[in-house]
């Protein structure tokens, strides 16, 4: 990619007026066109709090999951004519000011997904992140390196950019609505992995706020196994495989 690339940044948000502003207004514009804000049935002023700040605004009308309101926002990018997509949290945990690193090896011609790793760079500081997820965050990655065939060291962070030529793949499966909660995440991370095309972690940060504040709209449960089921269907299904046969390209093991 040699032009400087269109670029959108993807924000799904929940219920997060005190942290919407600060995060719309901390992307980097000189390297951002557009940002869109995909409101998945905020009951709060969230929708209000980022247009104010320039963010553009789409409300899904009714609360359908995270997964959902990336999907739009990835369909967005795609009809738009954007060369990148970059997908930030709503609740502030990112650092929108990081979207470079995410952009660099795509520029490069080295990954056409680039996921963020908080975890990449050894001893960082995580805010007040609670212990269990602590220890799901750990654990995860070691199921997906099984699943997608390589070793990731983050595979929950949804601080990632994708080129739009990937997500014109139809055999990624993006379109179901199983997926509409945590699932879309991981689900793209392996079979973009899985179809061969060039993966790269870097190293970001991941901050969580007091618990007072609100840390994650994640129930323990249903939320982990929702994150959890894509992995746990190709250990037995392997997906990826009716995808290449679709294709006629030679089956990845």
């Amino acid at each position: 990619m040699t032009a400087r690339p269109r670029v959108i940044a993807i924000v799904p948000v929940l219920d997060e007026e005190a942290k919407i502003g600060n995060v719309v207004r901390r992307i980097p514009r000189d390297v951002v066109e557009r940002v869109l804000v995909v409101d998945d049935g905020s009951r709060d002023r969230s929708r209000e709090v980022a247009e104010a700040e320039g963010a553009e605004v789409f409300a899904l009308g009714q609360t359908k999951g995270v997964g959902a309101a990336i999907r739009h926002g990835y369909e967005v990018a795609v009809r738009d004519g954007f060369d990148v997509a970059v997908v930030l949290a709503g609740n502030d945990k990112d650092f929108p000011e990081e979207i470079p690193l995410l952009l660099e090896p795509i520029a490069k011609g080295k990954a056409v997904l680039v996921q963020g790793s908080r975890y990449l760079a050894g001893r960082a500081e995580y805010g007040q992140m609670p212990l269990y997820r602590r220890v799901a965050t750990r654990l995860h990655p070691l199921l997906m390196s099984v699943v997608a065939g390589r070793r990731f060291t983050d595979s929950t962070n949804g601080f990632r950019a994708v080129t739009i030529g990937l997500l014109r793949d139809h055999r990624l499966g993006l379109d179901s609505s199983a997926l509409d909660e945590y699932g879309l995440e991981p689900h793209l991370l392996f079979m973009t992995t899985r179809l061969g095309y060039p993966v790269v972690e870097v190293p970001v940060q991941k901050v969580y706020p007091p618990k007072h504040l609100g840390q994650t709209k994640m129930k323990p449960v249903t939320g982990w196994w929702s994150i959890l089921r894509p992995l746990v269907s190709a250990l037995v299904w392997r997906p990826w495989r009716a995808a290449v046969r679709m294709s006629g390209e030679v089956e990845p093991a």
